[in-house]
């Protein structure tokens, strides 16, 4: 096996975890800062209209994320557990149908997402006076989408290989160039909206293009020569199966708060901007559970892989352990002054109020998830994706969308109901999670 794979069924646990979630950390970190770098700086530079339409359209956009962190799941668990089992050629043959599979996938998303931008801005009561700069906004980001499947497809493999730290390299690159994009294009030219779409699209194809030359110059086991890019029906056919059912997950997950987005949308600009900033700060507020899901997922997998479930579910309770502890900060922090946190992204009044009342309850989701999360990421290690699908469906379709929309009605204008639909979802969640552990299912192989 090639000396860039990290064996995660040997040695001690603790280490392990921490020394494959902090890199895992980092990187979702930096992703997130990403995103928030864009509406900071719009919020600095342009007024309330464009920070509604970069929320807006950085929510349509984050759909697409959601599809493809799913599918790259099926690579990451795949080759995991390949590993674990000691079957190199196996991985070889994974990677190369991967990034071939991929390829493709960008060809389809990118004529899709320019085919049909308008109806879905449409569909999710984008505020009017922000309508065209969302446009704006998602064409743009669009016309990288070949770059955004490019590196959550490398970065899938390597973490299915144990190496975590590659892909912080890779990300950390595409966010220094934002900023100084950002800062050259939206406040330094005066673009917008738009001026962020550029530069987050030319910083994820300087990242990609950097990081296959790096992956070119190392001892990897794919070489991106075109007579590589070839599919092996078998692992095709077992990709989708467990990657499919995770990306149904997080896709339906996404459109249920862009559900949320589009009840919020009809309340006005001031409320999308205020939905908008407090989504950009969930993502730092659950980046430990996020990082933690994220080592679980490939420490369970090569475990599984290795005959050892009992040592996969005792990592399960030790991520979950790590990623509350830290959550309880976020989960304060938004409970006692969720004004402060407005305030990092703007100085509007209006603004920092609707977003304090939002975070008055959905601080609580940031506990929650530290269950939610991890025991998702492990049941997706597992290759137990099909449950993982059913329970983060179950919970959106039938409990956060619906009493989204209850609450809406009953405290019109006011976004505290609003918030308090999101834990309640996730706690339902938690236990259905709870139960399926100890049911057992989830130790058998899948190769």
């Amino acid at each position: 096996m090639k000396k860039s794979v990290n064996n995660l069924a040997e040695g001690n646990l603790y280490r392990s975890l921490i020394a494959f979630a902090v890199p895992f950390l980092i990187a979702n970190f930096i992703q997130i800062l990403y995103g928030a770098v864009d509406l900071a700086i719009v919020g600095r530079f342009t007024n309330d209209v464009s920070v509604a339409a970069v929320s807006v359209g950085s929510q349509v956009t984050a759909l697409l994320v959601s599809l493809i962190t799913g599918l790259t799941m099926g690579s990451t668990v795949l080759v995991a557990q390949y590993i674990g089992a000691g079957k190199e050629q196996d991985v070889k043959e994974t990677v190369a149908t991967t990034f071939t599979l991929f390829i493709l996938a960008a060809v389809v998303f990118t004529i899709i997402m320019f085919l049909f931008t308008p109806q879905i801005l449409e569909l999710i009561q984008t505020p009017g006076p922000a309508m065209a700069d969302a446009k704006n906004y998602v064409y743009i980001c669009s016309a990288g989408i070949f770059f955004i499947f490019g590196y959550n497809a490398v970065s899938a493999v390597l973490r299915g290989m144990g190496d975590a730290n590659s892909p912080v390299l890779f990300i950390g690159i595409a966010c220094i160039s934002n900023i100084v994009l950002d800062l050259l294009l939206v406040g330094g030219m005066g673009m917008g909206a738009a001026g962020a779409a550029f530069a987050t699209m030319l910083s994820q194809g300087i990242s990609l293009v950097l990081s296959i030359a790096y992956l070119r110059s190392k001892e990897f086991v794919f070489d991106f020569r075109l007579r590589s890019f070839v599919i092996q029906k078998e692992k095709a056919v077992k990709l989708i199966k467990i990657g499919i059912p995770v990306s149904l997950q997080e896709t339906i997950s996404a459109v249920s708060f862009l559900f949320i987005a589009a009840i919020v949308n009809t309340f006005g600009v001031t409320a999308a901007a205020a939905v908008g900033i407090c989504t950009k700060f969930e993502g730092f507020a659950m980046l430990p559970s996020t990082a933690m899901a994220g080592a679980i997922s490939t420490v369970a997998a090569q475990n599984i892989g290795a005959g050892k479930p009992q040592r996969a579910k005792r990592a399960m309770w030790i991520s979950i352990g790590f990623a509350l502890g830290a959550s309880f900060v976020f989960f304060v922090w938004g409970r006692m002054a969720p004004d402060t946190i407005m305030r990092i992204f703007t100085d509007s009044k209006s603004v920092i109020t609707a977003g304090s009342q939002y975070l008055h309850w959905f601080s609580v989701d940031f506990l929650l998830v530290a269950f939610g999360f991890t025991m998702n990421g492990f049941f997706n290690g597992c290759g137990r994706t099909f449950f993982a699908m059913v329970n983060g469906i179950a919970a959106s379709i039938f409990i956060r969308i619906p009493l989204t929309y209850l609450f809406a009605h009953l405290m019109e204008g006011d976004l505290t109901g609003i918030g308090a639909a999101i834990p309640m979802a996730t706690a339902v969640s938690v236990i259905a999670g709870l139960i399926y552990l100890r049911m057992g299912r989830w130790k058998r192989q899948l190769i």
